[in-house]
């Protein structure tokens, strides 16, 4: 189901959007501010599994979760979807209300932007069924004040994020890919990771050729890396192991783990190699989450 997916709120029927799952194929920390938020670069791409977010028109704004993870999202001020829904309204002065109902498809804290690809659908569909223009509203720094994911997944496509996340490049065009997803089931949080990190800063990343196929991609990837993956790995030190499963399925091109963790992934030249990946895995670590996905 694509992003723009749904029907005008004006017939009062639900507005659907999918929430991607957000994935960092490399992540530089670049420095430090004085603020304690950390400069980035990164190159950020969805893939084709998500959460999902639906709207309807109701007199106040609500929200229901259901979905394999629904239990695992925090309510209340915590909630990104409701804090998105409810900054929007404020932002845009609008003051209609909205029955929103999140579909939870994505393990939490995890490295691959759940909350942040929702509060982003979020203001997508409310934007829809409340009729705002965002022309005449600058919603990017609505984006920002959500969290540093936000902005990119609002964006919706593979682009190059730099500052804490409000800098937005589009990326070259990205080959056909396949991508497997893997979660040991352990949360991890991104400012204890953060805290965890030594060392020196890394620099900027970026390239311009475009990758003819997945191979070539994996190469250029492999020139880069995730400056979270060391402190991640004193975290949880199982994300090693997800890691070397991933490595040793057939087909698989490049492993990485995604933003702070603890969530991996594997690329792969074709969706049957990802497919048979993710069977392998399954079998062979029944407990963990693991799904395959195009790269979108």
């Amino acid at each position: 189901m694509s992003a723009n997916s749904g029907v005008s709120g004006e017939s009062g029927e639900s507005i659907v959007v999918s929430a991607p799952a957000k994935l960092n194929f490399y992540l530089h920390v670049l420095g430090r501010r004085d603020t304690g938020y950390h400069d980035l670069d990164s190159l950020v791409v969805f893939a084709a599994v998500g959460d999902v977010v639906s709207v309807h028109p109701a007199a106040e704004i609500s929200l229901q979760i259901d979905g394999p993870f629904a239990d695992d999202v925090p309510g209340g001020g915590d909630n990104l979807v409701l804090r998105a829904a409810e900054a929007l309204a404020e932002r845009t002065g609008m003051q209609a209300g909205a029955a929103i109902t999140l579909t939870k498809n994505l393990p939490v804290a995890s490295g691959i932007g759940g909350g942040s690809a929702d509060a982003a659908a979020t203001i997508k569909a409310l934007v829809r069924l409340w009729g705002v223009h965002p022309g005449t509203h600058d919603l990017s720094g609505l984006a920002l004040d959500l969290g540093a994911d936000v902005p990119v997944c609002l964006f919706g496509r593979p682009a190059f994020m730099g500052g804490i996340g409000e800098q937005l490049e589009p990326a070259p065009d990205l080959p056909d890919a396949a991508l497997v997803l893997v979660n040991p089931g352990v949360a991890v949080s991104t400012p204890e990771v953060f805290g965890a990190r030594v060392g020196d800063f890394s620099s900027v990343a970026r390239f311009e050729d475009e990758p003819v196929n997945a191979a070539v991609l994996a190469d250029v990837l492999r020139g880069r890396g995730n400056d979270l993956f060391a402190p991640a790995m004193k975290v949880a030190p199982e994300i090693g192991e997800v890691i070397s499963v991933i490595e040793a399925t057939d087909g698989c091109l490049l492993a990485r783990m995604s933003g702070s963790g603890a969530t991996c992934f594997g690329l792969y030249e074709t969706m049957a190699a990802a497919d048979a990946a993710t069977h392998a895995i399954q079998a062979a670590r029944a407990a963990w989450w693991a799904t395959a996905a195009r790269l979108l």
